[in-house]
């Protein structure tokens, strides 16, 4: 037998058992930074396949190395994010989130489920294949600083020092039985923006004697926007969005202030850096000229994924050897953010997505949503896939 049918029956035989790990992840779900049961089963599992995990990293993270043949050769790097999302769970199902108000509702515990299972079969191949695999189970991607970022500091990329790394995430968009690939730029960076207005609150009667803050707001907010269309290439994508708007006013009660919240995204560097100074000057220069005041707070968040061209060709050639040609799609940008990004920032990266939708089961809503669910055959396609192409690009030289 090959060895691409070996990994083939491997990932059969156990996907039972991977579809009972991801169920209990999933029922036991724990919000960023706070993945300390989900960890210790984690680490329960690998130790189970004759594994020893390196616990702590980054306060729940944890790292693990299954070393081949001549294992100095090459290392590669595989990882998967542990924590869930502040979500009540809608779904009516054996598996249902048991804690209130915290739902694995962006797949993580399909990531990481997959993530043991591939470890699993690795592991039982090891002797047929040359070079170290180094996975990471990564705690906090949903949350800023990002786990990825903590782990990197605390020397996740180090001793050994991966080659590059690869990541799988599922995709609701997706059907099941197909996976999505693409080179170059993919995800956008991510920052939080926090404005307050202040002005001179008072009675609506009398503007003349107010600085209204609501009425500089909707400046600040149309200016900005602007910016954002008129400065920025159409070759580089950027997504400016305010989704809060706070004014402790009344029909008859002009407020002391307004308080802004929203997000922006881009696809290149240079560009968030120089956006970020353009919006913080003219947001300060209109309140300014209109009597008031703006004081603008950028949290920085994740940078932007950028997959690389070459690892993601080979390891895009060698999905489409195991799962075949018509199983593999092109996928477009997609202006979320994810913490991989930090990796790609540092190593060579591949990003690329499993599918889990399922129309005929009803299986169909996204990601961040209450009814997120997956149609759990893509655990055996995830779980073989990812061991195919980690033995695949360790033997590249």
């Amino acid at each position: 037998m090959g060895l691409k049918d070996r990994i083939k029956q491997l990932a059969k035989e156990y996907a039972e058992e991977i579809i009972a790990i991801r169920r209990h992840i999933h029922s036991n779900p724990e919000l960023s930074f706070q993945e300390f049961n989900t960890s210790k089963f984690i680490a329960s599992k690998l130790q189970s396949f004759g594994l020893e995990p390196i616990e702590g990293v980054a306060g729940t993270g944890l790292t693990v190395l299954i070393e081949g043949k001549n294992p100095k050769k090459k290392v590669l790097a595989l990882r998967a994010d542990m924590d869930a999302l502040p979500i009540n769970e809608a779904n009516q199902v054996s598996y249902k989130s048991k804690n209130e108000g915290v739902m694995h509702a962006c797949g993580h515990d399909v990531h990481s489920a997959s993530l043991l299972g591939t470890a699993k079969i690795l592991q039982e191949i090891k002797n047929q294949f040359e070079g170290t695999v180094k996975l990471i189970f990564q705690p906090g991607e949903e949350k800023l600083p990002g786990g990825a970022s903590l782990m990197i500091k605390e020397g996740v990329l180090e001793n050994p020092k991966p080659a590059g790394i690869i990541g799988q995430h599922v995709m609701p968009l997706v059907p099941v039985g197909k996976v999505g690939f693409r080179e170059g730029m993919y995800m956008a960076s991510a920052d939080e923006l926090y404005l307050t207005i202040k002005g001179k609150g008072g009675h609506a009667a009398l503007p003349e004697m107010n600085i209204d803050p609501v009425l500089i707001a909707s400046h600040i907010i149309v200016a900005l926007q602007q910016i954002i269309s008129r400065n920025s290439s159409p070759k580089i994508p950027s997504v400016l969005s305010f989704g809060k708007v706070t004014a402790n006013g009344a029909t008859n009660i002009i407020p002391e202030e307004v308080k802004i919240e929203g997000t922006f995204r881009a696809m290149n560097e240079e560009w968030r850096a120089d956006a970020h100074k353009k919006m913080r000057k003219m947001a300060e220069n209109i309140a300014e000229g209109m009597g008031g005041e703006c004081e603008f707070k950028i949290l920085k968040g994740y940078p932007y994924l950028k997959n690389n061209p070459q690892l993601t060709a080979r390891v895009r050639k060698e999905a489409k050897d195991y799962m075949g040609e018509e199983n593999v799609v092109d996928l477009d940008l997609w202006m979320g953010a994810e913490d991989f990004a930090f990796y790609s920032q540092e190593t060579d990266a591949c990003f690329y997505r499993l599918g889990v939708r399922n129309e005929e089961k009803g299986i169909v809503s996204g990601v961040h949503t209450p009814t997120f669910d997956i149609d759990e055959s893509a655990l055996e396609i995830g779980t073989g896939l990812m061991a195919w192409l980690t033995i695949q690009e360790l033997s590249f030289p």
